[in-house]
C-alpha cells in the first residue's frame, strides 16, 4: 500500500476518533448487546439487532482509522516555505470576479472545502502547486475554465 500525505492536524484528529471508538463507543455497544440479550428470544429481538448493526459499523471504522494511520505519511508545514507544495496556506483571487478564497493543501482524507481544506488531488490544487505568490493560474474545473491570481503563500 503508498503512503499519502497528511497535516500533523488530519494525523490527530485520526488519532482522537480511533481513541473515542475504541474506549467510549465500543464499551457502550458491547453493554447495549449484552442488555439486549437480557430480553430474550433474539431472533425478534429489535434492540439487540441495532446494536450489532451499531458494532459493526463502529468495527469497521476502527480497522479503517488504524489502515489510514498506518499510512498516513505526516509532513509539517510550518518547516516548509517557498513556492506552493503539500501544506501551503494559499489565496487566491478570482480573476474575474475578484472574490478571495484562502485553502491549506492537504492530503485526501483531511480534505474539507468547507472549511478551507483543499484536497491535494483536486484540480485548483494540482493547478497551483510549484506557483508563487503572485502568479496567475488557470484551472480547468468540471464547471469551466476559471483564472486566479495567488496573492498570498504561508507555511504554519
Amino acid at each position: 500500500m503508498e503512503k499519502f500525505p497528511m497535516t500533523p492536524r488530519g494525523m490527530k484528529a485520526l488519532q482522537t476518533e480511533l481513541k473515542h471508538l475504541k474506549s467510549e463507543e465500543r464499551p457502550a455497544i458491547i453493554r447495549a448487546i449484552s442488555e439486549a440479550r437480557e430480553h430474550g428470544d433474539l431472533s425478534e429481538n429489535a434492540e439487540y439487532h441495532s446494536a450489532r448493526e451499531k458494532q459493526s459499523f463502529i468495527e469497521g471504522r476502527i480497522k479503517e482509522l488504524e489502515g489510514l494511520i498506518s499510512l498516513g505519511d505526516v509532513i509539517d508545514p510550518s518547516k516548509l516555505s517557498g513556492s506552493i507544495k503539500f501544506g501551503a496556506t494559499v489565496t487566491i483571487v478570482d480573476e474575474e470576479t475578484e472574490e478571495e478564497k484562502t485553502y491549506q493543501i492537504v492530503g485526501e482524507q483531511e480534505a474539507d472545502i468547507e472549511n478551507g481544506l483543499l484536497n491535494i488531488k483536486s484540480p485548483i490544487a494540482r493547478a497551483l502547486i510549484g506557483k508563487d505568490e503572485g502568479d496567475s493560474v488557470e484551472v480547468r474545473t468540471p464547471g469551466g475554465v476559471r483564472d486566479y491570481e495567488i496573492a498570498s503563500v504561508t507555511y504554519k
